[in-house]
Parts: structure tokens; sequence; C-alpha cells
């Protein structure tokens, strides 16, 4: 069995479509609910740089916090935006994806199969109705 997390958030599209790609591969992950159970510092900070990302990649700006705290602005520290999503874990951009093949932030959801050890098993429908081919990889 291939270990893969998943930090989601379950009222996200795109988080479910990366969950449910993950699942039509035949891979059952590690669900999380970053909302309910936000990371560490520590791990987030792991997160961000196995991601090979900098802090302000991991930002959501939609549906957050994220003008009203001024963090548009450019001069904010690494450590400054990483203390906001401390803070805010809404601020953490989702879905969130770790593998024995990497992390990566999967917008769009379709970036999780670089993550995937096996195929798709059958081709995949979004729930905006876009198909995602069974061979993509």
């Amino acid at each position: 069995m291939t270990d893969i997390v998943i930090y989601l958030n379950p009222l996200c599209g795109t988080s479910r479509n990366a969950l449910a790609m993950i699942r039509n591969a035949g891979i059952e992950p590690h669900v999380i609910e970053y909302l309910k159970t936000p990371p560490s510092r520590a791990l987030l900070l792991e997160l961000i740089d196995r991601a090979g990302i900098t802090p302000r990649a991991l930002l959501r700006e939609k549906g957050t916090p994220y003008a009203e705290l001024g963090l548009r602005d450019e001069t904010l520290t690494d450590e400054a935006l990483v203390d906001a999503m401390m803070e805010h874990p809404i601020l953490i951009n989702r879905p969130l994806v770790v593998s024995p093949l990497g992390v990566k932030l999967c917008r769009p959801s379709e970036a999780v199969l670089d993550l995937l050890p096996a195929e798709q098993r059958r081709t995949f429908v979004k729930e905006d109705g876009e198909v995602v081919e069974a061979t993509r990889r």
C-alpha cells in the first residue's frame, strides 16, 4: 500500500477532485482536514520546503482574511506569512498532497497525478464535468 497524505478542505471542489483521483488510482490516502487539524509550524515549514515553494506561493487569497491582514505587502517576510497561516489556517492553500514521489500543492487537481505511483483505473470526470484521461500521469 502506498502512503499518501492529503491536506484538504472537504468544502473545496479542487480538494474533493484530487481526493477522488487518488482513490481512482486504487489508493486510500490518509485524509487531514487541515482546518480541524492544522499542521504544526515545523510541519508546515517542512511541507513548504519539500514542495519547493515559498510561503507566499502557499497562501490562499479567495475566501480568507488575506486582504484584511495586508498580506499583499511584498515586503512581508516568509516568517510573517507563516505566522499568518498559523493564526488563520484558512490561508493555507489546498489540497496539499504528500506521497513517496514528492509534495505538491495540487492546483489544478489533476496535478495530483504526478504524485501517484499507480495509473487511474478508469477515466475520471471532475465535478465540473472536465474529463481527465485514465492514462494521464
